[in-house]
């Protein structure tokens, strides 16, 4: 039976573990879920012969199950990386404005020092060193000698 095509009726069933993610995050999801299993049904059964396909229903349909699991938990993986990296570019956006905003304002910069200072200062089991350049000092009135 080498070369002769095989029709094979299939059902899937699926179970969406997180609506909201399989929503927002797959264009689809339905027929993506839909192609992902045609196209493993078709791989895996291309692998056996017709009595093998037969006979070993349960293996097959286990190995189905299988592949698909896998597959879908790698999109999973793969696009929860994609959505990290790109909380990580609007992240690095904002601190690219942040600091052109402080650096047209030396009184900002001023306000961010001691913000930081107020915020590390609520632990008080510790001891802190907090450098501060003397044109700041100054500006806020105070002098300091050098020798």
């Amino acid at each position: 039976m080498k070369g002769q095509s095989v029709k094979v009726s299939a059902i899937v069933f699926f179970r969406v573990i997180d609506p909201e993610k399989a929503v927002i995050q797959v264009e689809q999801f339905y027929n993506e879920t839909s192609q992902i299993a045609q196209t493993t049904l078709r791989s895996v059964l291309g692998q056996h012969e017709l009595d093998e396909m037969l006979a070993e229903r349960d293996k097959l349909n286990a190995d189905i199950q299988t592949i698909l699991d896998q597959q879908t938990e790698a999109e999973r993986e793969r696009r929860a990386k994609v959505i990290h990296a790109e909380v990580e570019l609007q992240a690095s956006h904002k601190l690219v404005e942040a600091a052109q905003t402080l650096a047209q304002s030396p009184r900002a910069i001023q306000l961010r020092y001691l913000q930081t200072l107020t915020e590390i200062a609520g632990d008080k089991s510790n001891t802190i060193v907090f450098p501060l350049p003397m044109d700041i000092l100054e500006s806020i009135g105070i002098h300091a000698k050098t020798e």
